[in-house]
């Protein structure tokens, strides 16, 4: 079923590749970032104030931890960054994993259910169609996994089920076009049993970022396609949501009662492209009828967060590696 809802565009279009949107209650915020500009976007819905940091390096995911500082996945790993007023990113490297391939980075990451930090990896040139990406752990003791999954192109979808028994993951890649599901072990933090959960090459549009609802839905950007597209948990076509531009990003839920889907978008470079859709680059919100469910923190130990408040200056291109020890 196609709706037709209203979908309002709440920035300028200026991301050139808008993702991991992600609601802040206590601020009644949305923060996201766009991935090649290395930078941190934070947008207050009451007043409309938008503020922005630069990353030392391309950024594909964050989420927050609960100390409110945010774990990230970057271009050589995975960080601990803290947003200081005057604009400045102190980081510091937390994790890196040992990539196969050169020119890689970071996609698509969030926490599961139980406060782990979930994110995988790429080639940086998609048109090369290397499969060397996967999908990494970061546990709240901070060791980070072996792969978890491998063979992935452009790894994107990653979401759990209300109960975080069921862990979803796709692959964007044109030649691969696919979302699986798991079974997912919330004591341990293993994903088992990989099946084909929808395949997109049957819809419009291919796998981007995705969100899950209340109703234990699936939510997932049809990147090429326009619009999003909400799956039941058995995997059938719900409902299909035009959107104003080709390439939607990334949804999340958010709003005072979560009933609010903002969605990032990627903004072409050719200017021919943008004649059917000069809000590319935007982020947009949505009213779908139904409600989301709140990010679950990164879970840190206690000296996580000292790391950060010892880090002096923090000049943005400054990238140091974690003192733990609690000192």
């Amino acid at each position: 079923m196609s709706d037709r809802i209203s979908v309002d565009r709440i920035t300028e279009p200026v991301d050139a590749v808008g993702e991991s949107p992600i609601w802040r209650e206590g601020e009644a915020a949305l923060y996201w970032v766009d991935i090649t500009a290395s930078r941190i976007h934070r947008l207050e819905l009451a007043s409309a104030r938008r503020d922005s940091w630069r990353t030392p390096e391309q950024i594909g995911c964050i989420a927050f931890d609960t100390f409110g500082d945010l774990i990230a996945g970057m271009e050589t790993g995975m960080f601990q960054l803290a947003l200081k007023a005057d604009a400045r990113v102190e980081a510091v490297c937390v994790a890196a994993p040992d990539f196969p391939f050169a020119d890689m980075r970071f996609n698509d990451g969030r926490c599961d259910r139980q406060g782990r930090f979930w994110a995988g990896t790429m080639h940086k040139n998609m048109a090369s169609a290397h499969a060397v990406g996967a999908l990494y752990c970061l546990h709240p003791n901070l060791v980070l996994s072996e792969p978890v999954v491998t063979g992935l192109v452009t790894q994107n979808g990653l979401a759990w089920s209300p109960d975080g028994r069921v862990m979803y993951l796709a692959d964007s890649h044109p030649t691969v076009r696919k979302i699986w599901s798991f079974d997912y072990d919330i004591e341990n933090g293993r994903p088992r049993n990989r099946r084909l959960f929808v395949d997109m090459n049957l819809h419009p549009g291919r796998p981007d970022g995705a969100a899950v609802d209340v109703d234990g839905c699936y939510w997932i950007c049809a990147n090429d396609g326009g619009m999003l597209h909400r799956f039941t948990p058995a995997g059938a076509l719900d409902r299909s949501i035009p959107l104003p531009v080709k390439k939607p990003a990334m949804c999340a839920f958010g709003g005072a009662k979560m009933d609010t889907l903002f969605v990032t978008s990627i903004r072409p470079v050719a200017a021919a492209d943008l004649a059917d859709q000069p809000d590319a680059g935007a982020v947009f919100a949505l009213q779908p009828g139904v409600q989301g469910l709140q990010e679950a923190p990164f879970h840190a130990p206690a000296a996580f967060s000292a790391t950060i408040a010892r880090g002096g200056k923090g000049e943005v291109s400054a990238i140091r590696q974690p003192d733990l020890t609690g000192k």
